[in-house]
Parts: structure tokens; sequence; C-alpha cells
């Protein structure tokens, strides 16, 4: 028996899927708030969660938060790929590096980073490098994981073509395992960074005097929870664009991968 080939899903259909979902939430999000299913301490309303977030833009503490973090999870993030990259690619085509470097990472992406807190305080104190380094510490052993997988799963085929046509070490890396990892190291990099925004309120919650990660906690002891609520819908929707801007550009540097995906 033959099956029938599933149609394709357009990027309309998803798209639409994608609104209704969000649509979805949000009616929820009103029917409880504004219907008082929840009292309005625990569960504010859209009205009031957009309110504060137009105070906040017009008095410009808002902006300078959204700088503030969004520098913050990119310097940390950057740190951590430029570290990662040529530790993955050594490990996944040397047994050797592998086998010394391996061990540690495994152990050391376990540690939770909350408990690594007083320790960064210690050694750097309450400067910025402190909060760049927490976002490092949360993202950097597993991306070094990561590249080294995508790495590995390159065509071996391809790399001995290569050493046989009479290219060296270094040129195999650049023209071959680099472009034929590149599509998957970019959806490395968009996972990634959207997990060095988990821990930006782990980097902002001591002696930070800015940031979103600040203003939620320092909501907490308010009991502030529109301004709570306007934090995580700032931090969500950032993330939202950076992960878009990451697809645009993996299209833009992998255009091949866009093809390929076509042919399947």
């Amino acid at each position: 028996m033959s099956g029938k080939k599933k149609r394709p899903v357009s990027r309309k259909e998803t798209t639409a899927l994608s609104l209704l979902c969000f649509g979805l939430i949000i009616g929820f999000w009103c029917l409880a708030s504004y219907g008082r299913w929840v009292d309005e301490i625990f569960l504010p309303t859209p009205t009031a969660v957009l309110g504060r977030i137009v105070e906040m833009a017009k008095d410009g503490s808002l902006w300078a938060n959204c700088r503030e973090s969004i520098s913050r999870v990119m310097i940390g993030w950057i740190w951590s790929v430029l570290i990662a990259l040529p530790m993955g690619m050594l490990m996944a085509n040397s047994k050797r590096v592998s086998a010394f470097v391996q061990p540690i990472i495994e152990f050391a992406r376990y540690l939770p980073v909350v408990a690594l807190v007083p320790l960064t305080l210690l050694y750097l104190g309450i400067e910025e490098t402190q909060k760049y380094t927490i976002i490092f510490l949360g993202t950097f052993f597993q991306l070094v994981l990561m590249v080294c997988d995508t790495v590995s799963s390159v065509d071996r085929n391809m790399i001995n073509a290569a050493l046989t046509l009479g290219a060296g070490r270094f040129q195999v890396y650049r023209e071959v395992i680099f472009p034929a990892a590149l599509p998957g190291l970019m959806d490395d990099f968009r996972l990634t960074v959207g997990w060095a925004w988990t821990y930006l309120v782990v980097a902002e919650m001591v002696a930070a005097s800015n940031g979103l990660g600040f203003m939620i906690l320092r909501s907490q002891r308010y009991l502030a929870t529109d301004t709570i609520f306007a934090g995580l819908l700032l931090i969500g929707l950032i993330g939202l664009i950076t992960d878009w801007l990451f697809r645009l550009l993996s299209r833009a540097v992998a255009p091949w991968q866009e093809r390929l995906g076509d042919k399947k």
C-alpha cells in the first residue's frame, strides 16, 4: 500500500497558526483578568500592563533598561561564541583534544549558574564583567558540545576528498568543514542566545541598578505585578525579534541550505 504524500504546510498557514496560539493565550488572559477570575494583584489586566509600559517609555526607564540588558546578553553571549566555536570544532576533529577537554565540559555544564553567583562576585566584584560572566557561564558549556556535535555530522567523505586533493588542515576547516556546518551552527547560535536571555535575571539579581531583570526583581518586593508582567513581555518580545533576526541571518550567510531544503 502506498501512503498519500502529505501536503507541505505553507508559510501563511504556519503564520496563521502562530498568531492563533498567541491570540488564544491573550484571550484567556483577558477573560481571567477582566472577568476577575484571578485577583489583580496576581494577574494584572493587559490594559494595566500596557499602561505601565507606556509610563516607562515616557520617563525613559524602559529604553535605558532594555539597552543595558541587551548589551549584557550580547556581550556575554559573544564571549561564549568566540571561545566555544574553535574549541568545539577542534573537539569534533581531534580525539586527543576531545579526550582532554570534554570531561571537564560535561562536568561543568551540570553546575547551576545561580550557585556560581557568589564566586563571580568574590572574584570579579560588582562591575559589568561579573554580569557578562554569568551569561557566558550559562551558555558556553552547552554551546561547545552543540558545536562539536554539529561539526561531527559533516560528511567525512568531503573532508577526505579535500585532503586527497592536497588541501591543508586549515584550508579544510575554512573551505569544507565550516561552510558545511554553518547552517547547523547558526541554529546552535540561535538557541543559545535564547538561553542567554533566560540567565539575564540571574546576572542582574545582585548589585545591579538597571536592566529588565533588575526591574522585575525590584518590582517583586512591592508586589508590582504589572511591572513584572511588563518586564516579562519585553524580554519575550526582544527574544522573538532576536530569533527572527537570526533566521534572516542564517538565510543570508547559508542560502544553500534553503535551496537544499526545497529539493527534499
